[in-house]
């Protein structure tokens, strides 16, 4: 299977929970007492649909096909004030970062965090009441039984948005995937030219003493990706959910200072909340320039946005950046 098939971060799928089962009618008949009275038991819940989160996954590859998911009806309420069985819960894991929403009213209504965290995320229907629950003194013999409740029916969707420390942010081309392929185990694809990476990878990055953290290379940015140029929505929706962003601009940009404004740019337009978050700035692919270059980049600057300069290629900077990356995730 193809880069491109192989993540998914959205599904549509048509959810209905279990009913709930009906209550039972029932009147109890003995040998030595005909008379006995209602017995009828309550019927059982309908089931759940249930979301699941599962650290090992980071896609919903998985789910892909899966277009109708039926919870199971609860059983009819038995006699001697037996009540029937539950419906049988359909429980559907998801990677970390997920989150639920409802078509028709576009309302968030389910968010997976952790890992092994289960949410209902469509309640079944009640069991309705046996004919035993309505006997009292002055009516010994209730002739009704309640009917389960419906099941609850729509259109969900699934969209997933990465968590990850730090997400690499750039141009197509700015280096972003060699740093992770360097700096993890992560196989991404490198090539050049534009758009090598087409959906986010994931890599974890060795510190020292035993520590780690998490690195997620994200299709690059293009004037107008907020506004759904490029990959667009499909991109920016990943950067939400990182602590960390590391802006990374090649060292053979036109202008190191303009790339980074409009990066800047295209985040805040898609949302400005991302602004605030952590970030830091690397120019890559340091090895074509001398130290004169860099010295000249870095005016182009604030004084108060300080760079620091990599290049995978040789590995200059790297244990510098990881040392920077981890000061600011603690």
């Amino acid at each position: 299977m193809s880069e491109k098939n192989n993540f998914i971060d959205y599904i549509r799928v048509f959810c209905k929970s279990g009913k709930g089962g009906a209550g039972k009618r029932h009147f109890a008949r003995t040998k030595f007492n005909p008379m006995a009275g209602p017995d009828g038991g309550n019927g059982g819940r309908g089931g759940h649909i249930i979301l699941k989160g599962n650290a090992q996954l980071w896609t919903l590859l998985h789910l892909r096909y899966l277009k109708n998911i039926h919870a199971q009806d609860g059983e009819t309420g038995g006699k001697n004030k037996c009540t029937g069985k539950d419906g049988t819960d359909v429980v559907i894991e998801v990677p970390l970062g997920t989150i639920a929403y409802d078509e028709a009213l576009q309302k968030k209504e389910v968010e997976i965090l952790n890992d092994g965290e289960e949410v209902i995320w469509v309640k079944g229907g009640r069991g309705g009441l046996g004919n035993a629950h309505f006997a009292t003194p002055t009516k010994q013999a209730p002739e009704y039984a309640q009917p389960g409740e419906p099941g609850t029916e729509s259109w969900k969707q699934l969209e997933l948005k990465i968590l990850a420390d730090v997400g690499l942010v750039g141009f197509p081309n700015a280096g972003k995937s060699t740093l992770l392929s360097k700096l993890s185990a992560a196989t991404p694809k490198i090539a050049d030219y534009a758009f090598t990476t087409l959906v986010p990878q994931l890599g974890i990055v060795s510190y020292k003493e035993n520590l780690s953290f998490c690195m997620a290379d994200l299709p690059g940015i293009i004037e107008g990706a907020s506004e759904g140029k490029g990959l667009g929505y499909r991109f920016l929706r990943h950067i939400e959910r990182n602590s960390v962003l590391l802006f990374m601009i090649a060292a053979d940009s036109g202008n190191h200072y303009q790339e980074y404004l409009i990066l800047r740019s295209e985040l805040e337009k898609y949302n400005p909340s991302l602004l605030h978050k952590k970030f830091l700035v690397a120019i890559s692919k340091s090895d074509l320039i001398d130290d004169e270059l860099q010295r000249e980049i870095t005016m182009e600057f604030p004084k108060n946005q300080p760079v620091i300069f990599i290049s995978s290629f040789n590995q200059v900077g790297i244990n510098k950046l990881k040392d920077a990356l981890w000061q600011l995730l603690h």
